[in-house]
Parts: C-alpha cells; sequence; structure tokens
C-alpha cells in the first residue's frame, strides 16, 4: 500500500520507541531491530517517479528513454493494524558456513507487553489518544533438539473467556480497560502428557512461537 503521509509524521510511532532502551537478548530488543529506520543508498537507492518525471518529462517519454532516477530514501516496517491475536515467530537457526545450526540461547519475554513503541502513529484500530497496545501471553510453543531431530511441547494457559476479545475480533472494536495479565492457570504439553507449571517455568522457556491476546 503506497501512502502519501507527512514526511514529518510518516516515521513517527504511537509510544516513543527511544525511551525503551531494550535489553538484548529479549523480544523487545528483536521488535525493535525488526522495526528499525533504514537508510537506503548506493545500490539499494529508491526509484524516484516524481525525481524521473521532472529530469525526463511526461510519463510517455521515460519508457522511451530509460532515464531512471533512483534517490536516497529512508524505510521502516510498523505495525499499521494491531491485530486481536498476536503471533511471534522467532528465528531459531544461523548459517554455518554451508550448514543450518540451532540458536539455543534464551530469549526473554513478557507476560504482558506494549507494541505501541512499534506502531505506527496512525494505527488504524486503535484509539486516538491512546499510546499504549498491550497483549497478554497465553500460549508458548517450545522446541528442543537440534536442525536434524528434535521434539516440539507447548505451554497453555487455562483461563475465562476474553469478552473483549471477541468484541475486537467479531466488531474490529475493544472498549477493554485492563492492563494486567489474563487471569488462569498454565499447562506444560508434552505429546499426550499434561501437567500445571508455573508461570516462572514458562517464562524461562526457550520459545519459538509466542501467542499473545489483545488487553488493550
Amino acid at each position: 500500500e503506497v501512502s502519501t503521509d507527512d514526511p514529518e509524521t510518516a516515521f513517527c510511532t504511537l509510544a516513543n520507541r527511544e525511551e525503551l532502551n531494550p535489553e538484548e537478548d529479549s523480544i523487545h530488543h528483536c521488535l525493535y531491530q525488526f522495526t528499525r529506520n533504514e537508510t537506503l543508498t548506493e545500490t539499494n537507492k529508491l526509484l524516484c517517479d516524481v525525481c524521473t518525471q521532472r529530469h525526463c518529462g511526461p510519463k510517455n517519454n521515460i519508457k522511451s528513454e530509460k532515464k531512471y532516477v533512483y534517490t536516497n530514501a529512508k524505510k521502516q516496517m510498523l505495525i499499521s493494524l494491531a491485530p486481536p491475536i498476536l503471533t511471534l515467530h522467532l528465528k531459531r537457526f544461523q548459517h554455518a558456513g554451508f550448514n543450518l545450526q540451532k540458536v539455543n540461547r534464551h530469549i526473554k519475554f513478557p507476560e504482558v507487553i506494549d507494541l505501541a513503541p512499534f506502531c505506527t502513529a496512525k494505527c488504524k484500530n486503535v484509539a486516538e489518544g491512546n499510546t499504549k497496545v498491550l497483549y497478554s501471553l497465553y500460549g508458548v510453543v517450545e522446541h528442543s533438539g537440534t536442525m536434524r531431530s528434535g521434539h516440539y511441547t507447548a505451554y497453555v494457559k487455562m483461563r475465562a473467556m476474553n469478552n473483549h476479545l471477541s468484541d475486537l475480533v467479531l466488531r474490529g472494536q475493544s472498549q477493554a480497560s485492563e492492563t494486567e495479565p489474563v487471569k488462569g492457570q498454565w499447562f506444560h504439553i508434552s505429546d499426550t502428557h499434561v501437567q500445571p507449571v508455573s508461570v516462572s517455568k514458562v517464562l524461562s522457556s526457550q520459545a519459538y512461537l509466542l501467542f499473545y491476546e489483545r488487553l488493550l
């Protein structure tokens, strides 16, 4: 989708991301890096239609003369529509020469996460004046083993129905005011084995997939 936002506000976020100072090896740091502002220069310059028309004249002459004008540009990926369910997929492999290697280090993640620093200032389904977009953790998928073999297990929170989430899914609106994690009991599921676990056990897991539900 091509947007013609004011250049002064095009790279603004719902909450000040520069105040984050995210801890390395955390999900906040991952999101911060993924949504960072990039400068496109040299071979990554952007083809500018306005500059090309200014240099070559009307559009019908551009193809025949093949004089395209490329310019330096800025690029940033931000969230323009906050989803009811947030799924975060962590890259758990890296290249080691010609081989792929499993990344085993622990990535910290919270029970409640605020996406506002990673949302565009004009995020479509966030009420005007709201500077928080909160999500509560309800599921984690963990992988143990190597790139060649391993085992998947899951942590799932058993909780009451979230009526605010239903409103958001069905009507695209949320009247939620909670800022605390949704209350419930966590369970660890491995094949046919299911057992209750503490939230500290969940937060210490080596997450591969994270599932959050919208609070605010």
